[in-house]
């Protein structure tokens, strides 16, 4: 069965227009189907479906590159083993799929188009699959609280000493669970590149509702015991490449740009590094003080603080989309961007409409936190 982009992308265009709904629909085709799978999921499952449908977005619109769709699913994979996912879930999964996408794509519906589908997911859960089977690394990570800083009233920096080592690259995040919290997993990413002493920096900031991050900032102390899925991500830094470098961090985004300076400190080479580090308040830089003293012993790193909602603020004041444009061109640079998601597609827009080339633009596809 040849695999048809076209059909699945077509199709999925129509599906893409009521995702609140068909997320609904296909969890809750999943659980009628196969009651027993509901105690994977988390209590609450708004985030769950949220990830589920960007998930399903990236893959589908990412069938015609096939080589960085099985990195991707490979990564999904081995993180899909921390749920207790086997492969003989994933016919579960494939049945209520097909069904979602045959209920809201009904009018132009064919024998074609769900060859298509079953094509596409056939292939996609193989390589889960074959990633899940040969990875040996645990399925999670045992990780003891070492280090909790509270740097703003909702914005914490917290050190994890995992018990086995955890293998990750700069810029990549973690899949993190509390004791608080069982089954409900979030992401956030590592903030230090790897250190000889197997321990790594979260930077959290709480938000509204948010049960994962609110129990990491206010209710997690030194001592206590976290779980860490896998490594994942794919803004890793190219050392190839010999340009300078240009990070756009806004809020906590910081975190993996940190970790990507951080390796190209100490891999020794020496390009230029301007680091624009964002958020509305001065307060509210919270690393600012450790940036600062990387910049004293690394001279070819500049941090330029922003801030964009104090008027008492005597630094680089403005949005960081629009700082960007206040320096010299970035043209020759490579570029990391992360942070607030409509920063960063703001920013990305006025970078390419200066003429920064796209494929020296990196950033992650957003992952929720909350």
């Amino acid at each position: 069965m040849s695999l048809n982009p076209r059909l699945v992308k077509e199709s999925f265009s129509v599906v893409e227009q009521h995702a609140e709904r068909a997320t609904a629909y296909f969890y809750g085709r999943l659980f009628a189907e196969n009651p027993h799978l509901r105690a994977m999921f988390p209590p609450a499952m708004d985030v769950q479906r949220d990830r589920l449908f960007g998930a399903l977005a990236r893959i589908v619109w990412s069938l015609d590159s096939p080589d960085g769709l099985d990195s991707y699913l490979s990564q999904l994979g081995r993180d899909h083993r921390k749920y207790g996912v086997l492969a003989e879930h994933y016919t579960a999964i494939g049945n209520a799929l097909l069904a979602t996408v045959r209920r809201f794509a009904a009018d132009s519906w064919d024998h074609e188009i769900e060859a298509a589908w079953v094509s596409a997911y056939t292939a996609a859960a193989n390589s889960m699959i074959r990633a899940a089977d040969a990875d040996v690394s645990p399925p999670w990570w045992p990780a003891d609280v070492v280090g909790h800083e509270l740097r703003h009233r909702d914005i914490a920096v917290i050190t994890l000493r995992p018990a086995q080592r955890l293998p990750y690259r700069p810029g990549q995040y973690v899949n993190v669970q509390t004791a608080r919290w069982p089954r409900v997993w979030r992401t956030f990413s590592i903030a230090n590149a790897p250190r000889p002493d197997n321990t790594i920096q979260l930077h959290v900031r709480s938000v509204p509702g948010g049960w994962v991050s609110t129990a990491l900032t206010r209710h997690t102390a030194v001592g206590d015991t976290v779980l860490l899925g896998p490594a994942m991500g794919t803004m890793a830094p190219d050392g190839q490449t010999g340009r300078d470098i240009l990070c756009v961090a806004g809020g906590t985004g910081l975190a993996p740009l940190k970790s990507i300076v951080e390796d190209v400190i100490a891999s020794g080479r020496r390009p230029n590094i301007h680091l624009l580090y964002g958020a509305r308040t001065a307060a509210e830089l919270y690393d600012l003080p450790d940036l600062l003293r990387m910049a004293a012993a690394f001279p070819s790193l500049r941090v330029v603080p922003v801030v964009s909602g104090d008027p008492s603020w005597a630094g680089m004041s403005g949005g960081l989309p629009e700082v960007t444009q206040r320096f010299q061109s970035w043209i020759e640079h490579d570029v990391y961007v992360c942070g607030p998601p409509a920063m960063v597609g703001e920013t990305v827009r006025r970078l390419q409409s200066d003429g920064v080339p796209l494929s020296r633009i990196h950033r992650d596809v957003p992952h929720a936190v909350s």
